[in-house]
C-alpha cells in the first residue's frame, strides 16, 4: 500500500463525562472526527499536500472510514487541573518537499504556550531537515522570526485545545487533531 494523503485539515475538541472513554468520545464529536476509525500516524506533512478548512475536511468523511492522522490529547479527572493538546506545523517553501507535524499533550500549561510550544517542535524539526541555521537556546519568539525570514520556510501555525478540569470531577478531555484525506 503506497497512501501518501492529498488533503489534510486542522481541528480540535473537548468532551466533559463521568467515563473517560465518554468524555474522548465528546472531545472526537466536538471536533468533527467521532464516526471515523482514526490511525494515528507520526509526523510528515506530505509533499503537495493541501491544507482544507475543518469544515470542508469534515464533510469528506464517511461514517467508519480509515482514516489517518496525528493527534495529540491530554485528560484529567482532578478539578481545575488546566490540559491541553497541540498539534504544530511547518510547511516548506517548496510544496515538493515535506513539511513536519508536531503533537504536544501537557498539564499545567495554557493554550497559547502548549500551541507555540508544539509549532516550534514542528519549525525545528522542518529547520534541521533543511539545513537551516539556528541557535536552538534562543527563544520560540526570536527563532520563529528567523524560519519567518528564511527563503526555505514557508509556514508555521498550531492549533490548540485546553481546557481546566472540571470542578465536580468528571473526566475532561482535549484533542487537537491534524486529519488526512486523499
Amino acid at each position: 500500500m503506497n497512501h501518501v494523503p492529498s488533503k489534510i485539515f486542522l481541528t480540535k475538541g473537548t468532551g466533559v463525562h463521568k467515563d473517560k472513554l465518554a468524555s474522548f468520545e465528546l472531545a472526537l464529536r466536538q471536533a468533527g472526527i467521532e464516526k471515523c476509525n482514526l490511525v494515528y500516524v507520526s509526523s510528515i506533512f506530505p509533499p503537495e499536500c493541501k491544507m482544507v478548512s475543518r469544515e470542508k475536511g469534515v464533510l469528506e468523511l464517511k461514517a467508519g472510514q480509515i482514516t489517518f492522522c496525528v493527534m495529540a490529547r491530554s485528560e484529567t479527572n482532578e478539578p481545575n487541573r488546566l490540559v491541553s493538546a497541540a498539534i504544530g506545523l511547518a510547511l516548506p517553501a517548496d510544496k515538493q518537499n515535506y513539511g513536519y507535524l508536531s503533537e504536544h499533550h501537557a498539564h499545567g500549561e495554557t493554550a497559547e504556550k502548549s500551541g507555540d510550544y508544539a509549532e516550534d517542535l514542528a519549525a525545528t524539526m522542518l529547520a534541521t531537515t533543511l539545513g537551516v541555521d539556528f541557535d536552538s537556546n534562543l527563544a520560540w519568539d526570536e527563532r520563529k522570526q528567523l524560519y519567518v525570514q528564511n527563503e526555505n520556510i514557508y509556514k508555521t501555525t498550531n492549533i490548540c485545545q485546553s481546557a481546566q478540569g472540571n470542578k465536580d470531577g468528571l473526566w475532561t478531555t482535549v484533542i487537537a487533531a491534524a486529519v488526512f484525506l486523499e
